[in-house]
């Protein structure tokens, strides 16, 4: 049985027929005119101009027709009079809602006020087979939105900003960094190996090698990789891709940006983060402030450094230090965090830190010293053994960035790998291979060396106030129709 669309598609297949018999390309290659945009000629009265764009709009009042045209820059009122047009008149009836069109006129005031270019020539630039909903009802289902999202972009222009602002925070990470000295890179997808993080990942069989790769789970071990090779400070951003779960703030693809830096520590890469945040805020909103959920928050001043071990004792008087590893499972079955088999103290501890503490960090901070579990490519701490120099950022309960003064020597290198390996818990899968070539690298030696990672989808979600990273990836990983 036919469907109203159906009916639709019909009609204008139709009309489609109708243009070629008269001889008119419906999709040709381009305006043979040159034009400005809808913006410019909103401020051209009295000349005579040329635009393209989508019709929007169509209102037919005898020998009369006005219609809406848009472009990337705006929107405008059209007049088409038959008196001006004479024979060509009749093909407007040809056009539908959806249609590109390029047309010259002058642009003249209505009765009624309005902007208007009273059209002398025209072009079809395209016919729309199938229909755009109105601006009314637009895409009401939120997954519709997603596998449609040419359509939810033109029904709706706050998130056709919020892939702007995607875009700013993009080039904008770019400027500063460079600015900053950095060089930008781009390193292998395939890795024979995956590491750089705790995560499972997708394998591919490469038919020329007729050899298993997986996807890169994380830049880290070849940014690395050209430390050693000399460069001192070495940024990407691109895709990662980690075969796990899909919620409102993880996506199996997703965009990451990692810097590494020479010489230095992790209380220089807080103070490089740190200024990249405010870079950001001020070339988004102009000033250093951003919105999270309903939390309006000052960035502007200096973010404090506080210690996990302190946080715990302040918020939950835990001295998670000299408390045994039983001592904590106690803590966490009374509190319902869930406790793994074979859980390590410094995992328990961040756990505990993460359910109890981490919501609650409104204002930014930065919590310093993790449980070397949980770290294992970050330098020990120097002067807390079992502990790393390794860092989170929090805005409005919500973590931003994670960094820390990394691992240089092979040997430990070597040592933290083989523990990872060996783990006994449940997300045993998750954990990092001993990646030989990577330790063979180090072992040529490497500087002192701070670094970061920063998911530039979650960093859109901060800076549009949007909780679902659905929302910022343009086409996020959906199941197939049938």
């Amino acid at each position: 049985m036919a469907t109203r669309l159906d009916e639709i598609r019909k009609l204008r297949l139709a009309k489609l027929d109708k243009l070629k018999a008269l001889d008119i390309n419906p999709f040709p290659t381009g305006f043979s005119i040159a034009k400005i945009n809808i913006a410019q000629a909103l401020n051209s009265l009295d000349e005579e101009i040329s635009v393209a764009g989508r019709i929007w709009k169509l209102r037919e009042h005898g020998n009369v027709i006005f219609m809406d045209l848009r472009d990337a820059s705006g929107q405008i009122q059209l007049l088409f009079q038959k008196k001006v047009l004479v024979d060509k008149f009749k093909i407007l009836k040809l056009l539908d809602m959806g249609d590109f069109l390029g047309v010259k006129g002058k642009v003249v005031k209505t009765q009624a006020g309005e902007i208007t270019i009273d059209v002398n020539y025209f072009e079809i630039l395209g016919k729309s087979l199938r229909p755009i909903p109105d601006d009314w009802s637009g895409l009401k289902d939120t997954e519709e939105r997603y596998r449609k999202r040419y359509l939810d972009l033109l029904l709706d222009s706050e998130i056709k900003n919020k892939f702007k602002i995607r875009s700013t925070i993009l080039r904008e990470t770019r400027n500063y960094l460079d600015s900053q000295g950095f060089v930008e890179v781009e390193t292998p997808i395939f890795h024979p190996l995956y590491g750089g993080a705790n995560a499972k990942p997708f394998i591919s069989h490469m038919n020329a090698l007729d050899t298993d790769f997986y996807l890169r789970i994380a830049f880290e071990l070849y940014l690395k990789r050209l430390v050693v090779g000399g460069y001192e400070k070495v940024y990407e951003i691109g895709r990662d891709f980690r075969n796990e779960g899909i919620d409102h703030s993880h996506s199996p693809e997703f965009t990451m940006m990692e810097w590494y830096e020479s010489y230095t520590d992790y209380h220089g890469v807080m103070d490089r983060t740190e200024g990249l945040i405010k870079h950001l805020a001020n070339k988004i909103y102009g000033k250093a402030q951003m919105q999270v959920d309903e939390h309006k928050i000052d960035i502007s001043k200096k973010w404090p450094r506080v210690c996990m071990t302190d946080l715990l004792i302040e918020r939950l008087e835990l001295d998670v230090e000299k408390l045994s590893l039983d001592d904590l499972i106690k803590y966490a079955i009374e509190n319902k965090i869930e406790v793994v088999k074979g859980v390590s103290k410094g995992q328990l501890i961040f756990d505990i830190f993460d359910k109890k503490i981490s919501k609650t960090l409104i204002e930014p901070i930065f919590v310093i010293d993790y449980p070397q579990e949980v770290s294992p490519l970050s330098k020990p701490h120097r002067s807390k053994s079992g502990w790393v120099e390794r860092f989170e950022g929090y805005i409005g309960g919500r973590e931003i960035c994670d960094g820390w003064s990394e691992l240089t020597d092979p040997l430990v290198q070597r040592e933290r790998f083989e523990m990872d390996t060996k783990a006994a818990r449940s997300d045993k899968d998750e954990a990092q291979q001993v990646d030989e070539d990577f330790l063979e690298a180090m072992e040529y030696g490497m500087p002192p060396i701070g670094g970061i990672g920063i998911g530039m989808d979650r960093l859109t979600m901060f800076f549009t106030n949007t909780w679902s990273i659905k929302e910022v990836i343009l086409f996020p990983t959906l199941r197939p129709e049938k």
